[in-house]
């Protein structure tokens, strides 16, 4: 409990103590909005990296030679735990929006952070705004940043972290709209730091491993068709690996 007790009162102390560096950034932003959003980003990672020592997580990462520093991506993540956020973006070379549900958009000064961070809000009940997000999304691939999406669509419960829920095929128009390459993530035993003995976070081994970059334009036709289910089988596949890697 002594680590989930730190881990509140870091987050929730961060949120209101920050509120001083969001005025600050904000004026950052007027002269130079570039540097601002990088400004953020390195605040954010720091915050981040510091909670996940807090967790005693042990954290393996694989293949982030993969990810492109001079362009653009689609990362495309298994999702279990509230922590595989903690656990990517704390390692985003470039300016990265990540796509969240709209419930979090409630969230005083935590949204205010998303938005400074190019974060996007999905309102999956209703398609015609689901849609607006993707394209919105899109137009920040198109300027330079990166985005990062849990097309499972709600965090996968199920008991065997391999047992995913199917890819929502619409979340891969970022990619193929953009013209992006699309950085397939998978996130092992995430689950077993917190949601798996809620309230209690216990440090276990975690190995993020990052994929070859797929490029859309490169794909059989029959691929590109269900490029959702393709971008899957290579996360499996990778869990699958790295499963001896979590076991103490």
């Amino acid at each position: 409990m002594i680590r989930f007790i730190l881990v509140c009162i870091v987050v929730i102390g961060y949120l209101i103590l920050s509120i001083p560096i969001l005025l600050v950034e904000w004026i950052i932003g007027k002269f130079s909005p570039v540097t601002k959003d990088i400004s953020s980003l390195r605040i954010i990672q720091a915050v981040f990296r510091f909670i996940l020592r807090i967790t005693g997580a042990k954290i393996t990462v694989i293949g982030e030679e993969n990810v492109p520093r001079d362009i653009p991506v689609l990362y495309i993540g298994n999702h279990r735990s509230y922590f595989d956020i903690l656990l990517t973006y704390s390692r985003c070379p470039i300016r990265t929006g990540y796509i969240a549900k709209k419930e979090m958009e409630k969230i005083p000064l935590l949204s205010t952070w998303m938005r400074y961070l190019h974060c996007l809000f999905l309102d999956r009940a209703d398609i015609k705004q689901g849609l607006k997000t993707i394209l919105t999304a899109v137009d920040k691939v198109k300027s330079g940043i990166s985005i990062c999406i849990f097309p499972e669509g709600t965090r996968n419960r199920n008991e065997d972290e391999l047992d995913m829920l199917p890819f929502h095929e619409g979340s891969f128009k970022i990619a193929t709209k953009a013209k992006c390459p699309i950085i397939p993530v998978a996130i092992s035993n995430s689950a077993n730091i917190f949601e798996a003995h809620f309230p209690k976070i216990t440090p276990v081994r975690v190995v993020v491993e990052y994929g070859r970059p797929i490029y859309p334009d490169e794909l059989s036709k029959e691929d590109k068709k269900h490029i959702g289910e393709y971008t899957q089988n290579i996360i499996h596949e990778m869990l699958e690996k790295n499963k001896s890697l979590t076991e103490d």
